[in-house]
């Protein structure tokens, strides 16, 4: 767990969420409610535990992720077959194994058995269960939760979580998909894929460094960095954060290949991250040919071009504020941002340009078509590079003047 929690410190995460059961029905504390977990057999260890405070010793929140609602059905096609579904002994293991939809909004049928309350009670005892024994300040719930039999189940887990996390001076987050919770209760994660938009409410994306499987496999397809550090400032650009996975070997370990991409990210962080950290969306979420659909599962649409651009925004006075813009395809020597051209008027008066990891001066101008730069010769480019671009807002300076006058003048007459 050390090992894990330095390296996740290293790759500039501020929080991490461990997944304490997942379909399988294996869970990896010492849960009460079953025998089926890591504190009784294999390891004997309470992992959930071991890493939680691994974590919080380096700063970071601790969080989980909790599947069981899929546990539900998840080994029913073992009923079919001549496997260790089938047997007895193994039971409180695979078992419920129902047939279900796996659109769990379909009306009941032979084929679509929703979850009974000895499925559902436990479900929520267990949850319960995670957040009393390690206080996650993020919970973080798969799909299927939907199915209309969670309702009331969900109901009572929020108000239990959120009652307890306020109990303990927390702050707690939920993480939903598919209007399992009502806007505004609880935080939407969208599955490998983004948003089309900037959203307002905040969100979250979770991804994997590997497109083909969360979990570990021989052979695996990983992505590039350029891949994850794109999909990232897009995801940041409207609004959201991103939960990336790694999958690690039986033995713990990292492979080789996920802990090089989770430090080229941490590498990028340190010299860009705060176009990141404490960064809101700007006016425009960025710009470009490429489009990307707002959905599940299309990140291998984040193949950017040197024209597209991500933008975040840190306001540093009443009157002036930082922009920057994320070059999530890579950059030429000249780069043109056609948001900050006179004719579109989003941005106030443009005071200096500067490239983030670079102390010498850039070249810029002000077009109507755009803002142009000139990337120094001698810059080293790496992926994604990042301008930072300070504005002046003349507007709003004109009116905290006035008010300073005012305030001033109503002082003097009393």
């Amino acid at each position: 767990p050390d090992a894990w929690a330095k390296l996740f410190e290293k790759a500039g995460a501020k929080y991490v969420v461990l997944v304490a059961e997942h379909h399988d029905g294996f869970a990896l504390w010492d849960c009460s409610y079953t025998r089926w977990c890591t504190a009784r057999m294999g390891p004997k260890r309470d992992l959930v535990r071991e890493l939680a405070e691994a974590v919080r010793d380096r700063g970071l929140v601790f969080g989980v992720s909790y599947h069981r609602a899929e546990h539900w059905f998840f080994f029913e096609p073992g009923t079919r077959i001549d496997s260790d579904v089938r047997d007895e002994r193994y039971l409180d293991l695979y078992g419920p194994a129902m047939p279900a939809s796996l659109n769990p909004r379909d009306p009941p049928g032979p084929n679509n058995i929703p979850p009974d309350d000895e499925f559902l009670t436990d479900w929520l005892l267990r949850a319960a269960e995670l957040v009393e024994k390690y206080r996650p300040q993020v919970f973080y719930f798969d799909w299927w939760i939907e199915s209309p039999a969670f309702e009331p189940y969900l109901l009572a887990f929020a108000a239990y979580y959120y009652n307890r996390m306020e109990r303990w001076g927390l702050e707690g987050v939920i993480n939903y998909k598919h209007g399992a919770f009502r806007e505004g209760t609880a935080v939407l994660d969208v599955e490998r894929g983004t948003l089309d938009d900037i959203r307002r409410e905040p969100w979250q994306a979770d991804t994997s460094v590997c497109y083909k499987s969360w979990g570990y496999i021989r052979d695996h397809e990983y992505k590039p960095l350029e891949a994850i550090i794109g999909h990232f400032a897009d995801v940041v650009s409207k609004g959201g954060n991103l939960l990336l996975n790694v999958g690690p070997k039986p033995n713990g370990e990292i492979p080789e290949e996920q802990r090089k991409l989770l430090e080229g990210l941490g590498s990028w962080l340190a010299a860009n991250g705060e176009a990141i950290y404490a960064s809101r969306p700007w006016k425009v979420y960025g710009e470009g040919p490429t489009r990307i659909s707002g959905r599940e599962f299309g990140e291998r649409e984040f193949k950017f071009t040197r024209s597209d651009v991500r933008y975040t925004v840190r306001r540093t006075y009443p009157y002036s504020e930082v922009v920057y813009a994320i070059l999530v395809g890579g950059a030429e020597k000249t780069v043109k941002l056609r948001s900050f051209g006179i004719e579109l008027r989003l941005a106030g008066n443009l005071v200096n340009v500067e490239l983030l990891g670079y102390k010498g001066k850039v070249r810029w101008r002000v077009e109507p078509d755009g803002l142009t730069v000139e990337l120094p010769e001698e810059a080293q480019l790496g992926p994604a590079p990042v301008l930072r671009i300070t504005v002046w807002k003349p507007e709003e300076a004109r009116r905290l003047l006035e008010h300073i006058l005012a305030a001033r003048e109503e002082k003097t007459q009393q």
